[in-house]
Parts: structure tokens; sequence; C-alpha cells
């Protein structure tokens, strides 16, 4: 289990995951080692993958441990990550998900929909997936293959 204050966290949105991730930075900021911001900084609509697209490049070069990604329903800032060869980012709408995601698929970022879940549910999924430990064994062959294909 990881110690929340040794993780360098990026967190970025969309207008719609805006109020959510300010709440989320708030309640993450002292209890991180690092957090930083993507963006973006209002609830004036743009587009997620202008921020996501910055965030996850970051994180797939190893510049920081993990991600949280915000739109309105999660799936749009998940496909935008995990575009990059190093990321497997896992939409999660309950804590199970989140524990699992971090288990079984050695997720690197955690996607939520803002428009579906509380803060105090996002709190709780983001303790859980940042602490939880990817459990290997007979998943690590099947989180190898997710970056390992060469007819793209």
């Amino acid at each position: 289990m990881k110690d929340l204050d040794t993780l360098s966290v990026a967190v970025a949105c969309d207008h719609a995951g805006y109020e959510l991730k300010e709440e989320i930075k708030q309640y993450f900021a002292e209890k991180l080692f690092e957090l930083k911001d993507f963006g973006t900084f209002s609830t004036d609509s743009v587009d997620y993958p202008d921020m996501i697209h910055p965030m996850a490049a970051e994180i797939n070069a190893g510049k920081f441990d993990f991600g949280i990604a915000i739109c309105g329903t999660g799936n749009g800032v998940s496909m935008v990550a995990n575009k990059y060869r190093n990321i497997r980012a896992a939409l999660c709408w309950k804590n199970e998900i989140a524990l699992l995601a971090r288990k079984h698929n050695d997720a690197n970022i955690i996607s939520l929909p803002a428009r579906f879940i509380s803060l105090a549910e996002a709190e709780i999924m983001i303790e859980s997936f940042l602490t939880t430990d990817f459990e290997g064994g007979r998943h690590s062959a099947r989180v190898n293959k997710i970056s390992n294909v060469t007819n793209l």
C-alpha cells in the first residue's frame, strides 16, 4: 500500500468536471507530495483533449505517479488519455471498480464522471486508487499486452 504523501499526482478536467476537480484539489492538497493542475480553470466550455493530452503525456513520460481525469461522463477523458502507450485510464464510478482497476489492470489514471458521482464518492475512490498496489501475478501478462501492440 502506498503512502499518499509520497505520490505525485496530475489532475485535469473539462468544464463539466471543474467544480469536482476544485473540491478534490482542496481535499488532497495537503495529503499528496505533489498535485499539479492541468486545467481547465473555470466552468467556461472547453474541449477536454486540450487538458488531458498534456496531463497524459507527462504521466506517460514518468513525470507523475498517477492522474485524475474528470469530465461529465468520464468517457471522453479516458479515451484521450488511453491514446498514450504507458497510460491505462480507468473509468470509475464506485469504489470497488477503482480498487480492481489498480489491483488487476495497474491503471495509472482514474477517470471520474462528475455528473454521476458525489464528492464523497470521488474522495473515497481516489484515495483507494492511489493507495492500492497492482497485484501482478496472472494480471501482469494481460497488462503487458495492452501496450505491446505492433500493428497500430
